[in-house]
């Protein structure tokens, strides 16, 4: 059953789906990442390879959900479908957590690289301006409707990918092999201790794979596409990020590598000379940055929105209009400027901090449960959508799946695993308030149309 709000808003096609995922996975932190994998030599390679097959098991399982479930809400959905409505509003609070706050830590990154294209000087005043005008413009896109952050996902997913392609693919004609540090650089020989070290550091590249899930209602026959755009997606933030990270390895020596701030950047005036890389890569940093700002904004709406349809949040960001739950945008604008404000305020060690670390470990309950999902699925018979002849493929897709988000706790670190339950506890005060208010007999969204009986159900909820 798909979601709808009654308007004549433009549901995304399979190139708009993919573009969102692509566009989420790929924010800022690409353009640093072959300088932050780089002290443990080329294993880091293959640590991306073996992540790329866990992101990929992760996008095939949430395409196989969404044939069960084609609702808007992804991994709230399957987790409330399986085990109930507290482990789906847990799965929605975390996400939901995530969603906000990265944001806030995203517009706080791209102040740099703004900076870095303008040849403005930083200040705390100008730098928070900044900050803010990254948070309400792609908010006052999301508000525009549906059309128009489609359309400024695809325009900026492509804007890009070209430069960053580019570049991925020209380095390889500059590639010199002596530029590479060893196999396994500073870890004494020993691949296994360097492939976990430098993949605890990539394991947060893709998150973002399942924003095709987490927007299904948005999405055109989303039993089909999403599957297809969450699979399409993930390989191409991959090519992006093998091809980027290799060409940057063979064209900047490995000791000047580990130093660097500006690894693309390098890679660039090390190819053609100068030093207008820089500002070359600036630019490609403000569009990423803008652009997965305007999917995430998407996406911090979408699991509240979700959960509000079944009486899990309150009821305000269970409303769209345009396609889009404006309460969820609004909310979710105001809270990561509040955290922005919190950041030029207190400063480095502040409540920013705690809050990036406990975002780390919120990323991964919803992946977890997802998994989870679809291995209780299959285990206990519920087949409808499974083919027999596909069972024993899907169960493989499913424990690899939920092998990754467990690597993906696991990568946290003990910081943000710690801060990040303290907070996920802390949900449970906030369910436990909603759970009293919510009637006994309340609906949900898989009970009835929403666009038939969307106003009786809020009666009812009210």
């Amino acid at each position: 059953m798909h979601d709808t709000d009654g308007t004549n808003s433009r549901r995304f096609g399979l190139p708009t789906a993919v573009a969102l995922v692509m566009g989420n996975i790929i924010g800022g932190g690409i353009f640093l990442l072959p300088a932050s994998v780089a002290p443990f030599g080329t294993v880091s390679l293959l640590a991306f390879g073996v992540l790329t097959i866990g992101a990929i098991a992760l996008a095939r399982v949430f395409g196989r959900l969404a044939e069960r479930h084609p609702r808007t809400g992804g991994p709230y959905v399957y987790a409330r479908a399986a085990f109930g409505d507290f482990a789906g509003f847990l799965s929605a609070w975390s996400y939901w957590t995530m969603t906000w706050v990265s944001n806030a830590a995203l517009a706080v990154a791209g102040v740099g690289y703004f900076h870095v294209l303008t040849g403005g000087t930083s200040s705390k005043g100008t730098d928070l301006v900044v900050a803010l005008a990254a948070l309400w413009l792609p908010a006052l896109v999301n508000l525009a409707g549906t059309r128009w952050v489609g359309a400024i996902q695809l325009i900026s997913t492509v804007l890009k990918f070209v430069p960053m392609l580019f570049v991925a693919v020209v380095g390889l004609f500059y590639f010199d092999p002596a530029n590479l540090g060893a196999f396994t650089e500073g870890s004494g020989g020993d691949w296994v201790g360097g492939l976990t070290a430098s993949a605890a550091i990539l394991l947060y590249s893709y998150v973002g794979v399942e924003s095709a899930a987490m927007s299904a209602g948005e999405v055109r026959d989303p039993e089909r596409n999403v599957g297809r755009a969450s699979v399409l997606g993930t390989i191409g933030a991959a090519v992006v990020y093998l091809l980027g990270t290799l060409s940057v390895f063979g064209t900047v020596p490995h000791d000047k590598l580990v130093k660097s701030t500006a690894p693309f950047s390098d890679a660039v005036n090390a190819m053609f000379g100068g030093h207008w890389g820089g500002t070359l890569i600036a630019a490609a940093a403000v569009i990423s940055i803008m652009g997965a700002l305007n999917g995430w904004t998407l996406m911090s709406a979408q699991a509240p929105y979700a959960a509000a349809k079944d009486g899990l949040f309150p009821a305000a960001f269970g409303k769209k209009r345009r396609g889009v739950p404006t309460v969820g945008v609004l909310a979710a604008a105001v809270l990561a400027s509040l955290l922005t404000l919190v950041n030029y305020t207190l400063g480095e060690g502040g409540v920013f901090e705690i809050l990036v670390l406990i975002t780390t470990f919120s990323a991964t309950v919803p992946y977890l449960l997802a998994a989870a999902a679809q291995v209780y699925f299959l285990l206990t018979g519920q087949r409808d959508k499974v083919r027999t002849g596909r069972l024993a493929r899907d169960m493989v897709l499913a424990l690899g799946a939920f092998a990754f988000s467990f690597w993906l706790v696991a990568g946290a670190g003990y910081a943000a695993i710690y801060q990040g339950v303290l907070f996920l506890f802390a949900g449970i005060l906030a369910y436990v308030w909603i759970a009293a208010r919510r009637p006994a007999s309340g609906t949900s969204q898989e009970d009835a149309p929403e666009a038939a009986d969307e106003p009786a159900a809020e009666a009812v909820r009210q």
